[in-house]
């Protein structure tokens, strides 16, 4: 419990997707955290998503790294903050002393708060002098600030969210708006629904959750955006839709841009058949687009990662210039960012290849303004190791010590395999979490214990470029330090000046005045915190969210762009393929991506039993005439092997994907499943300008993964499956469930299962099952007529609801229906099996919403939700409701 105190609320900012929604967290007397959105921030309103509204569920010390620990002979040992810090000092001194600044290294995070980066990039950049720093957003945002920086001078996102609400067309690129950023899905829809008029065009090679809502999908073959906005921007320019005075006054290049386009992209039936879409869909975008002067195209993950991700984000660009579509309410290029901080890290320079406050390495005029101001003993002078090059370096032994905030490589990164030789050779790992156990922790030499959400105090800034405060309503737990507290007191310990923070509010002040210091004449920028700078700490824990430039929703309204002429520019993008294609060897596309309500390697959400529901295991979406030529069958398991790596996943026909192409999620570890970590599998190519990697297309196989049984077991206790082939661990409710597959041959089912439940009393309360003819065997071991735990095996994989056998661990005593009924391996009582969860806000299950459709009539997504309230708050369900509604009443008209 972290309180007694009487409830009180706070309002603080989510730490998932970059929406930034405002939270009011109230922590009760009980311990508990009540949740709810913020009605008064502009980001949602009071709007929260599934993974928002369940924060209070994520909070609690279970799996917390709680003090620091150094790794010696005998495994990690506790120590004092002061031996650690020591431990991390020494180690940086001498490798600096040996081997020079470019010997060491940040890894961080778009988890930091601004306050948490703009100390780490101070310390490497200024006083280590080396620009090895990078963060994990180099993995999902660093191809947007290419194309920004290229087409407009800076990185700079154009637009605010209010112009999805004034647009007249809303184009969604490469990304699943609807489960990754499901807030400002649901403002999409709230348009349409009071602007029918309002088009949605979704370009995606799969058929997601985002595509109920659209207008018109265009499934594109992976890795072709560009060869699409080519062909879009030679279609404008033929028939007469190009601003010509905007050109002329505002922009350089088109002439390059127009030349290298009408190379392959001239000819619509070209781009069609390049794209693999249907010409007539590619011309109603086409002509939409270009009667439509108020348009969004809003890009995330499926444009950014790519070895094409930078011309990617170019070629939607032009496309806008080329019609003077920017600037304006309604109308502009957005870039959707994936992290709560990714904009905040970008502000401070937390990426390898920038300054501090928008300026840039290359330039000795903005080295000289950062290194003055910080009076700092020195200066990078060169861009330093982007993350894949980064792990490269450190397996290489040219890196020999590496500092890890707030991130988790060994899953997240691709090749994870190479991240895992890396830290195996590396001489000093230390690794910042707020957990102790995680894929990369396994390989710390030291670990530091860092504040949490709710626990530590900041700001961060979100995809419109708004700043928020995230607020700290817990007490720090115990010994955990804030990540630029510990920065600093290493640094301390190097012997460098400029450290002395006793607070984020003088982090913050420092960053302020420096994005205000000689920003003018030759060093100008746009990023600006003017007026920001000097708030006292009662101002700085009173400020209310605001976007930069203050005042300022959109930038570009007068034309002027952030290159020395004030110009943008018109970026030639030539079109090329995906680095690796497919073979006979590797026929499939691997993609990844993230589900709804799990966010990136499930140390948080992975906490929430009702975040765990909707899509309880990792799996391979497959299209079904592929399933039957690679012989995988839905429901069962498989292995996706790749060049670089392996998996085993479950086989599943999500319905939106198209031959030729799998999609595997990106959230499992080795703390969640025995083997479904998909960055292993990934392969390591990046943009050559951004840096970031191909995430979204990987030459890949699927094959069977023969297995002798399938089981699950749902306990109050943890289990040892180190003998067991195959595992995937889920959070539930007061337990844990465990999916299980084996590839030995069970013999003797009771003192099988007795020894995995470690059940050794001969006289415990055991009821069980056993069917040897059939293979199938169910236990249950009960305490006190209260269930404990449960066992079911088959040689198939349709095992009994584990919907019902979760409620039934709610009871304090188990009802005599309910025995009989865990034998036969189903409900006595009709109705009580709620299926899987479908609303996870709400949990409401699928078969409790069929019925009701069913006994109801129901006919819309409305009706269901004044039955159930599933669909009634973050909307995210509500694409899987229309579903149901479809194929309920198909059933009934068959």
């Amino acid at each position: 419990m972290y309180l007694s105190s009487p409830p009180f609320s706070v309002r603080t900012t989510c730490p998932y997707c970059g929406v930034g929604c405002g939270v009011s967290a109230t922590p009760m007397p009980d311990g508990a955290i009540r949740i709810a959105g913020d009605t008064s921030h502009p980001a949602n309103f009071g709007k929260l998503c599934v993974k928002g509204s369940a924060l209070g569920e994520t909070v609690s010390l279970n799996g917390r790294l709680l003090h620091p620990q150094v790794r010696g002979p005998e495994g990690l040992q506790q120590v004092s903050w002061d031996d650690a810090l020591q431990k991390v000092a020494d180690g940086w001194s001498r490798t600096i002393a040996e081997y020079g600044p470019d010997a060491v290294a940040l890894y961080v995070s778009g988890q930091l708060l601004t306050e948490d980066y703009y100390i780490a990039n101070k310390l490497m950049k200024g006083y280590v002098g080396s620009a090895n720093i990078d963060t994990n957003s180099r993995l999902c945002m660093s191809s947007a600030v290419a194309g920004h920086k290229r087409s407009f001078g800076e990185d700079l996102v154009p637009g605010c969210y209010d112009d999805l609400d004034q647009a007249d067309m809303v184009v969604l690129v490469g990304s699943n708006t609807a489960w990754c950023h499901p807030i400002l899905f649901q403002r999409i829809a709230k348009a349409k629904e009071a602007r029918p008029e309002l088009k949605l065009v979704v370009i995606d090679p799969r058929r997601t959750a985002t595509c109920e809502l659209a207008d018109l999908h265009l499934p594109v073959k992976p890795g072709t955006d560009v060869w699409l906005f080519n062909g879009l921007l030679c279609y404008l320019a033929l028939h007469g839709f190009v601003d010509e005075r905007f050109v002329a006054e505002h922009t350089n290049g088109l002439f390059d841009a127009l030349t290298a386009a009408r190379t392959d992209c001239a000819d619509p039936a070209t781009v069609a058949k390049i794209c693999r879409i249907d010409q007539r869909d590619l011309l109603e975008f086409y002509q939409r687009f270009a009667a439509t002067t108020k348009v969004v195209t809003a890009f995330s993950q499926g444009v950014n990662q790519s070895s094409a991700g930078t011309d990617k984000v170019n070629s939607i660009i032009n496309c806008h210039l080329v019609c003077g579509r920017i600037g304006q309410p309604g109308m502009g290029p957005f870039s959707l960012t994936g992290q709560p901080n990714a904009m905040g890290g970008r502000e401070v320079g937390g990426l390898a290849n920038m300054l501090a406050a928008h300026m840039e390495l290359d330039n000795l005029v903005h080295r000289d303004t950062v290194q003055t101001f910080w009076d700092s003993p020195k200066i990078a002078s060169k861009p330093g190791l982007k993350a894949v090059d980064l792990f490269r370096a450190i397996e290489d032994g040219k890196v020999k010590a590496v500092w890890i905030i707030a991130t988790n490589p060994m899953v997240s990164m691709p090749d994870a395999s190479q991240v895992q030789r890396a830290l195996e050779k590396c001489p000093l790992v230390v690794v910042s979490d707020i957990s102790q156990h995680t894929d990369t922790n396994a390989f710390g030499h030291v670990l530091l214990p860092a504040l949490g959400w709710g626990e530590k105090d900041g700001t961060v800034t979100n995809s419109e470029r708004r700043i928020s405060r995230q607020r700290a309503f817990l007490p720090a737990p115990g010994e955990a330090r804030a990540d630029w507290k510990a920065l600093c007191q290493v640094a301390q310990r190097l012997g460098y000046d400029g450290f002395d923070f006793d607070s984020p509010q003088q982090i913050f002040d420092e960053h302020a005045r420096l994005s205000t210091y000689r920003n003018e004449g030759a060093t100008a920028r746009f990023f600006t915190l003017t007026g920001l700078e000097g708030l006292s700490a009662q101002q700085y824990d009173q400020l209310d969210p605001v976007q930069w430039p203050l005042g300022q929703a959109r930038l570009f309204e007068d034309g002027r762009f952030a290159h020395a002429d004030g110009r943008a520019r018109f970026i030639a993008t030539v079109p090329r393929a995906p680095v690796h294609a497919v073979s006979e060897d590797y026929p499939l596309v691997l993609n990844t991506g993230r589900v709804r309500d799990q966010w990136h390697t499930m140390t948080r959400t992975g906490k929430s039993a009702r975040l765990a529901d909707h899509v309880p295991e990792s799996f391979v979406d497959i299209h079904p005439q592929d399933a039957l030529l690679y012989s995988v069958r839905e429901g069962e398991l498989a292995r996706v092997a790749t060049p670089w790596g392996a998996m085993v996943a479950r086989v599943q026909h999500g319905g939106g994907i198209a031959r030729g192409t799998i999609f595997v999620p990106i959230h499992w570890n080795k703390q969640t499943a025995s083997d479904a970590r998909v960055g292993p599998l990934v392969n390591p190519v990046v943009d050559p300008v951004s840096g970031e990697p191909e995430f979204k297309h990987t030459p890949a196989r699927v094959e069977q993964f023969r297995v002798n049984w399938h089981g699950f077991v749902l306990s109050r206790r943890e289990l040892d499956l180190e003998r067991v082939a195959h595992w995937t661990r889920i959070q539930g409710k007061d337990f844990a469930r465990y999916e299980l597959a084996g590839r030995n041959t069970i013999t003797e089912y009771t003192a099988w299962a007795r020894r995995l439940l470690q059940v050794d009393d001969e006289q415990a309360d055991w009821l069980e099952y056993e069917d040897r003819s059939a293979g199938l065997y169910r236990a249950v071991h009960l305490v006190d007529d209260r269930i404990d735990q449960c066992v079911f095996l088959s040689p198939r994989p349709d095992l009994p609801s584990r919907a019902w056998l979760a409620s039934l661990f709610a009871h304090e005593q188990l009802p005599p229906a309910d025995r009989v009924g865990l034998l036969l391996g189903q409900p006595i009582e009709k109705g009580a099996d709620t299926g899987p969860t479908v609303c996870s806000c709400f949990g409401v299950g699928r078969n409790t919403i069929c019925e009701t459709i069913r006994s109801q009539k129901l006919d819309s997504v409305a009706q269901v939700t004044a039955c159930l309230k599933a669909g009634g708050n973050c909307g995210s369900c509500v694409p899987e409701i229309k579903k149901l509604l479809v194929e309920t009443r198909a059933e009934q008209l068959a």
